[in-house]
């Protein structure tokens, strides 16, 4: 099979280089065309020259690789397009996490929902927009995007419902929990059979099965049975515990969608752990990736001299992308969880959001069962949610401050924590230290800035590290455990494989 494939932001080494490899383990896909674009020409450089060694060493000659900062070139003639961008990087993202913090909004991750995720969104709806024209115009007929970028059902709303293009957001959220979940019964994963429903990174397992028995009703036990878990995974528990389904996020992002856990900085600690960042460490995520890319570059030429990364049929990992494709193109049925257009899906949320849910793929495409009605207070705690990325989106397709404002007021951590007026003035320094990255925003950062020059600003608390913030490593500490900094580097699931509690 030869057809082309295109992977924008695909300086990020962590997910291309292992999609790479998982999509030329498939053996059918010995001819294919794969196109690199990110906006980094040292990042792209660096991820281009390592794959191709990985390709050489595995024979698949025959391979097409290319790389390119020029979008519309790598998306010509592509069938699917693979979005792993970061729009802003690593400096945005330092801004998610900074400036909420000075109000009091403590964020363990801030990539999906709260005061980060939101702007987030601002950044990367325009991004992914702009990668749906070119999809449209010169893209091959019918071409597909999977979406990995985060935040990823603001970014697969946008897509569907203003970019014209059929869109899947893929997450690996849903594996990660039933491993977790399989292990706290003392099951292996393959034995354990779930089904999830709900929103990315707010999907509840509303069924757990292990040889046709019903374990949904035995986990909260089985959790709190397990010495290590009732520890790393407090929040999970007590959700559990009061609403009587596992969430599939990890304990530190859970904790920052909801507005019980992380609203009293004394209480913070109570609820978290810091065995792992995503246990819901202060601006954990910002931390490891900002050690892993620092590492990278620095240890590039280190990991040139290494053996290449294997590829074969027995390598592949666990992320979605490749077996979708692999379904479309071969007719092998796949079955796993993705987000999609709800369209009565969950039949009790609302139709335009994006929900996560089971999906079958095979030669007749992506087919998504219906799911029926969550049960009542998960759906209301998705609802909330879901209203928040409703103006988020529609807030950064138009440009509209006002609908950014309201999408903060009614996330429901930064409520919990920030006035109105608190929240305004939080908006209004996040649209001016993101201004490069927000084109759709002129005229709103332009009266902003003439806000905050204007004095008579509300107090805050300038240089505030947060309840539970760790230091970020330099190179230097790093290389201690080399081999800890090479895997936290090249991992996209960067939670995969976690420490014991502290």
């Amino acid at each position: 099979m030869s057809f082309k494939i295109a992977f924008i932001g695909a300086g990020s080494v962590g997910f291309t280089r292992k999609l790479t490899a998982d999509l030329l383990g498939v053996p059918a896909f010995a001819d294919l065309e794969i196109a690199y674009m990110d906006i980094s020409e040292r990042n792209v450089d660096m991820v281009y020259q390592l794959v191709k060694r990985d390709i050489a060493a595995a024979g698949l000659d025959r391979v097409k690789l290319t790389k390119t900062l020029d979008q519309r070139e790598a998306i010509a003639g592509a069938k699917y397009v693979i979005n792993v961008a970061r729009v802003g990087g690593l400096e945005a993202f330092q801004t998610d996490i900074d400036i909420p913090l000075k109000y009091g909004v403590d964020q363990c991750v801030g990539d999906t929902l709260c005061a980060g995720g939101i702007m987030y969104g601002q950044r990367g709806v325009p991004y992914i927009l702009g990668i749906c024209r070119d999809i449209k115009e010169v893209g091959a007929p019918g071409c597909m995007m999977l979406n990995y970028g985060n935040p990823n059902a603001m970014l697969t709303w946008a897509a569907n419902h203003f970019g014209g293009v059929h869109t899947l957001g893929l997450c690996h959220g849903v594996m990660g929990g039933h491993r977790q979940i399989a292990s706290a019964f003392g099951l292996k994963q393959e034995e354990v059979d779930i089904i999830c429903a709900g929103i990315n990174h707010q999907t509840w397992y509303i069924s757990i099965k292990h040889k046709g028995e019903d374990l949904t009703g035995k986990l909260l036990a089985a959790y709190e049975k397990n010495e290590n878990l009732c520890k790393t995974e407090k929040v999970r528990i007590d959700m559990l515990r009061r609403f009587g389904y596992y969430s599939t996020e990890s304990n530190g992002h859970l904790s920052e969608y909801v507005p019980w856990y992380r609203k009293r900085a004394d209480e913070i600690n109570d609820w978290i752990d810091l065995g792992s960042w995503i246990n819901g460490e202060t601006g954990g995520y910002l931390r490891v990736c900002t050690e892993g890319r620092n590492w990278f570059r620095t240890e590039f030429p280190d990991w040139m001299a290494k053996p290449p990364q294997p590829i074969g049929p027995d390598k592949r990992g666990h992320e979605h992308g490749s077996y979708i494709i692999e379904g479309l193109e071969t007719g092998k049925l796949y079955r796993g969880h993705f987000n999609v257009v709800n369209n009565g899906c969950i039949s009790n949320l609302a139709d335009d959001a994006i929900v996560e849910v089971p999906g079958y793929v095979d030669y007749n495409g992506v087919n998504i069962p219906r799911v029926g009605d969550l049960p009542l207070a998960c759906a209301a705690i998705c609802t909330s949610s879901i209203n928040v990325q409703r103006l988020a989106v529609h807030a950064a397709v138009a440009g509209d401050d006002q609908l950014l404002r309201q999408a903060m007021m009614l996330d429901p951590l930064v409520g919990a924590v920030c006035n109105p007026p608190e929240i305004w003035q939080m908006t209004d320094e996040m649209l001016v230290a993101q201004a490069e990255w927000l084109p759709q925003y002129g005229s709103a950062i332009a009266a902003a800035k003439a806000r905050l020059a204007g004095g008579n600003l509300l107090p805050t608390r300038e240089g505030y590290q947060g309840a539970a913030r760790l230091h970020t490593k330099t190179v230097a500490e790093m290389a201690a455990n080399k081999a800890a900094a090479d895997k936290q580097a090249g991992e996209a699931d960067k939670a995969q494989e976690r420490p014991a509690a502290k």
